[in-house]
């Protein structure tokens, strides 16, 4: 009997082994969404691995392996946010894409990424689960273990959010001045 345990769990190592190895880099990618930087989405990928494969014993269905790990991998996001940020020179300057003595402009979607960190864990794991990893509502639904109802009701408020949260930011910005470059009333010659 013993025997079939063993058996058992060395199967289920490898099926998650071949998982990680397969989906490393969507793992990673979900881990990047969440943290900003590239390694600690690189720490989080490896302690979600190292866990996914001490546990893989706890596995009962193998038919869920890839769903099983996907949250493993979520759960060692919200951990990450959880912990306290501590930032160092070197960290904000990276954070703000520059390196020490070099000015260099880089671009991404910062009010996008800025409007989805106002989002709750669980709202924001479902915007990027299905708009960055293109997830159907049921896989978010299994991987988030919520009724698929909650996910939709979820996922349809989390965007009416980032579309006010995104207008309000288009908005500050036509009414700062910035859109005019001479003036408010358009004059100035």
């Amino acid at each position: 009997m013993h025997f079939f345990f063993e058996k058992k769990e060395k199967t289920n190592q490898n099926l998650i082994e071949q998982i990680i190895l397969e989906r490393y880099h969507q793992y990673y990618r979900l881990a990047l969404r969440y943290t900003h930087h590239e390694a600690d989405a690189c720490d989080i990928v490896q302690n979600g691995a190292y866990k996914a494969l001490r546990n893989c014993h706890t596995l009962k269905n193998p038919a869920l392996a890839e769903t099983w790990v996907y949250r493993i991998m979520l759960n060692e996001c919200f951990r990450y946010l959880k912990q306290p940020q501590f930032l160092s020179y070197e960290s904000m300057q990276e954070e703000s894409g520059m390196e020490p003595g070099v000015t260099e402009d880089s671009y991404e979607n910062i009010d996008l990424q800025r409007a989805l960190d106002t989002l709750p864990a669980k709202d924001k794991a479902i915007v990027i689960l299905k708009f960055f990893e293109d997830k159907k509502l049921e896989e978010i639904a299994e991987i988030l273990e919520e009724n698929i109802n909650t996910v939709k009701s979820r996922l349809y408020r989390s965007i009416k959010k980032l579309h006010s949260a995104l207008s309000a930011d288009s908005n500050q910005n036509l009414c700062s001045g910035n859109a005019f470059p001479y003036g408010k009333n358009g004059g100035g010659i």
